[in-house]
This record gives structure tokens, sequence and C-alpha cells, in this order.
């Protein structure tokens, strides 16, 4: 069966492998939880004045389905933004193990092969069946346990079943790409601090290994041995784990599927944020033939990296790193780098969800995931535009051809002069970038588009925003320019009333939200049809996320 590449993604099975994050989601043991602060309000708030629904979050990177890369144990390693799209996607088998383990028990490579095969090169996720356990999921009765119901932080962080010696040097002979498990820790939860931390529960766990091996933990896992494995063999082989799965995984029982592990590109540190995904081939197509097709696309990353060098949208606040770990083991964590980060959502490439300006709209987590992904269209006006002009529907359609219910990405050009650029101009890429016509929303609804894109930083004209009060010179400049080519001044075509913050107000209870300051790969593409994924994090509570957006050429 023949299909193309947008078509062939429109109609895939896709599988979403996230487990929701939340404020009650608990943290790595000794970690920051999520904190969620709306430091602005539409209205006003005490912290961050008026003029939109904007959060400030604290979180650690291993808090909710996330990429632990090869720099959380050896510091010369890639961060998450220097690993290849490559890398974190691929053809994979998703194993279910459930039936086979229990607290503290060890997993072995028997236990995969008996079940599916495994190849070389392939991603493989685990189903332990501990996702069972997340905040969200059903109680688990015990009658032996307290208040005859399973401890779920400490079935899911502390007691979960890890791997046996020998499993990850299998891993390593397989050249597999990444290890996915859907508990805490790709790890034995007994080889981490969390020994330390709970020494009732190590107890626990060498009473059982004993009982079921016949030897003490440190004659099972030498500790010098076990360290030299983790800290140095495995990163410098370039093995990604992958951890705090959940979502479908059931819907996939050692079925062979097309991974993609969606991890925020970020700079500075080891871990991220990641929307995991399992594609299956359509109806009429084999797997093999799939497989095959997935590996020809040309994918195309649009994100530009998430860095404490990204400026950030005015008087919102900026990225904060905190390393409370490192791998030497000071201050108060053991054994690994890891990192608690501070910051609002209005910086880096991100996704403004429906309560970023319309309060009873659908956060992040409760948006569906096929939302966020479908056939595409990017117009590419960037030689009709310059500093503070104005686009059009008109421009839109000259540049492609857009259908009822696309995603739509407008290439302004102004990726060009993002941060990131050897061309970066900040305050061109921030102040005077181009921006929509008073039409332009209207137009959107009744194309019925699903969500916009822009490659700068605002999908609004700056100066039918905040920027209009901070920098006068800018908007006078301005002023005279539409006067020029419309005949009009700013407050008679676009009256304030009707059209402050136009692309938010009167778009988002549409239900049509957009994401801003896309870029990278973006710069180089032309107009024309595509698929996106955009790939956030399942928050719950959030307002708007960053996300990895990735595109595939039809």
């Amino acid at each position: 069966m023949s299909k193309n590449t947008v078509e062939m993604l429109s109609t895939a099975k896709w599988f979403d492998l996230t487990q929701p994050l939340s404020i009650f989601t608990p943290p790595w043991p000794n970690e920051m939880p999520l904190q969620i602060h709306f430091f602005k309000r539409v209205t006003g708030s005490f912290h961050g004045g008026p003029g939109a629904n904007g959060q400030l979050i604290e979180w650690s990177n291993n808090t909710g389905t996330h990429l632990v890369g090869p720099r959380a144990f050896h510091s010369g390693m890639q961060a998450i933004a220097d690993i290849p799209l490559e890398d974190v996607t691929g053809e994979g088998v998703i194993v279910d193990i459930s039936d086979e383990v229990s607290n503290y028990s060890l997993y072995t490579p028997e236990m995969i092969e008996k079940r599916v095969k495994v190849k070389e090169g392939d991603i493989l996720i685990i189903n332990t069946g501990y996702h069972k356990f997340t905040y969200d999921q059903p109680d688990v009765k015990n009658p032996e346990a307290q208040a005859g119901i399973e401890n779920k932080e400490f079935s899911y962080l502390v007691r979960h079943p890890g791997p046996a010696p020998g499993f990850f040097e299998w891993a390593l002979e397989k050249k597999l790409k990444m290890i996915g498990v859907d508990c805490g820790c790709a790890e034995h939860p007994m080889n981490t601090n969390i020994r330390y931390i709970h020494p009732t529960e190590f107890e626990k766990a060498k009473a059982k290994l004993k009982e079921t091996h016949g030897k003490t933990w440190e004659e099972m896992f030498p500790p010098d041995d076990y360290y030299k494995l983790t800290h140095i063999t495995m990163p410098k082989a370039g093995l990604l784990l992958t951890e705090s799965l959940g979502g479908q995984i059931n819907e996939l029982k050692n079925q062979r599927a097309w991974i993609i592990v969606g991890a925020l590109p970020f700079t500075e540190v080891e871990s991220a944020w990641s929307r995991v995904a399992a594609l299956q081939a359509p109806e009429g197509m084999s797997d093999d033939e799939f497989f095959a097709a997935m590996k020809e696309a040309k994918m195309f990353d649009l994100s530009v990296p998430f860095s404490i060098q990204t400026p950030q949208w005015a008087n919102y606040i900026p990225l904060v790193v905190q390393y409370t770990k490192r791998v030497q083991s000071n201050y108060f964590g053991l054994g690994r780098n890891n990192a608690h980060c501070k910051c609002s959502f209005h910086i880096a490439t991100h996704m403004d969800g429906e309560p970023h300006f319309y309060s009873n709209g659908r956060t992040i987590g409760q948006t569906p995931f096929d939302f966020w992904i479908g056939p595409a269209a990017i117009a590419d006006i960037s030689e009709h535009v310059s500093d503070s002009s104005v686009y059009t529907p008109a421009m839109i359609e000259e540049a492609v051809e857009v259908k009822e219910g696309d995603i739509l990405i407008v290439k302004t050009g102004y990726g060009n002069y993002g941060w990131a650029s050897p061309d970066s101009d900040e305050f061109r890429y921030m102040i005077k970038h181009p921006g929509p016509s008073p039409d332009f929303a209207e137009w959107c609804r009744k194309k019925k588009i699903r969500w916009l894109g822009v490659d700068c930083v605002a999908m609004e004209h700056p100066m039918n925003t905040i920027q209009r009060q901070i920098h006068p010179k800018t908007f006078e400049e301005a002023n005279r320019k539409l006067m020029e080519q419309y005949g009009k001044d700013w407050d008679e075509m676009y009256p304030l009333d009707k059209y402050y913050q136009d692309m938010h107000f009167n778009l988002f209870p549409f239900g049509i939200v957009h994401a801003e300051n896309l870029g990278k790969d973006l710069n180089n593409l032309s107009s024309g049809r595509y698929f996106i994924g955009c790939f956030l994090q399942k928050g719950m509570e959030l307002a708007s996320c960053w996300a990895r957006f990735i595109a595939w050429k039809e």
C-alpha cells in the first residue's frame, strides 16, 4: 500500500504513553515537586501585574514522564538539546512483564526475549505494571497494607522492580537506543540513593534477594562495577533512559511500534520533560512497510533550544537552573547530576493553552493528545513582511493551500533573528516582528484552523500587546508604516476594545490556540504541506507549556 507521509501519519494509530503531570505527582524522593504560581492574571496579580494568565513554575526534571540523557551520570556527555531527533525516535517494542515481577524483584533479558523479539538498535519499552501506582490511578487493594490500600508513592518510586545484573550489558550488546520504563526509575531503586533515604525498604529488598537468589545486595551488584557500568560505560555508549511512562501503555502489550520521545530541547541539563508516543501502521499497511517508510521520512525539528540564554517575554520571569545533585555527591544529593528549575512559560518554543487568556478553557493536560498532531500547512511569507508590518490571509493562501481543520504555521523569517541564530537581533525578534491583520482571527475561525504557530515571539502583532506601552518609539514607527500601507492609524485599524491581544481573546474561546518561538529547521523550510506533532508535557494544571515540535514533509 502506497501512502504519502502526511496521509500515512494522519491515518496511523497513535498511542500516548505519557502519564499526567500534576502538583499531585510525587517527585523523586528529596527532589522538588511541581510548584505552580499564577504570577500574572488578565486583570492583574500581586506579582506580575495584568495582561494575561501567566504561570511561574518550579520543578525537577525527574517528575513526570522524562528523558534521562548521558549527562545525568557523566558530566562530559550530551545535554538533552545535543541529542539528535534520530536518537529519540525509531522502531521499538513494548514488552509487558507485569505478570512476572513484584516489589523489589529483578527482571532479566530472558523475561523480555521470551515475550518479544528485540532487534539491534531498538527502543525497548518495559511495562512492569507499576504505572498502576501513579497518583491518578484507582487504589490497589492489599489487606496486609495500612488501611488495606497499597501506598502509591512507595510502590511507584521505592518498591518497583529493576534490572538484574547483566541486563544493561545485554542492552549494550543489542545496541539499544533507549530503555523506557513505566515506574520511577530505569535502575533498581535500591541501586540509587533511595537505599539510604529509606533504609527499612532496603532491608526488605535485601531479604527478598537473599530468599530468591541466595546473595547479598553487594554480592549481586558489586558497587564499583555497577557504578562504572551506569556512570561511564552506558553514558559513553549513548544509551538513553525514559522514565515514568504510562498512558495507553497497556494497549500495546508485547507489540512493535514506532516510538517518539518528544523531549524538551534543554541546553543546560541532563534530563527533560517528554511527551512519548507510539505509532502503528494504518489499516492496509504492513508493519514492515510502515517502519521502512518512517525510516525514510525526513524529520524537521522546529524547536529552538530551551536555555537560560533564551529571552523571555516582557515582564515574564527567565529560566533559572540550580544543580542540587552532582555525580560526586555534593550538597544533599547522591550519585548523579540533577537540576531544579524555575521559569515562566513564555520563553523558547511553547504552546499557549486556552487558559492563558480564556480562564474557562482546557488546560494543556486536559487537551486530547490527538489535538496536538495532524496535517499542517507551512506558509513562508518572509519575502512579503518587514519590521512591524502586517500580514493577511491573502498572503497565506497565496503561499500555500490551507485546508479546513489544518494546523497552520506562519513563517515570517524572523526566526533568523532568534537568540540561537548567528544573525540574532533580539529587539527585532521580540519587538519589531510582523503580525496579523484585523481580519486574520475571523479567517482562522472560518477555516476551522486547529492551532497556529509562528517563528517569532508572539502570534500577535507586538503593537497589539503591552509592547506598545513599553516601546512608544517603535509604536510611532509602526503607526507611520500602517498609515503609508493602509491609510489608517493604529487605533482606527485596530480599535483597542476589539483587537487588543486579538489572536488570544478572539480565538482561544473557540479552541484555536497557538505556538510561539518556532524555529531551527523551520528557518530553512519552504511553503508546503506537512504533518506536525507538538510533543508537550501532559501538565494537568498548566495554562501553557514548552514543547518539542517535529514536522514531516509530504
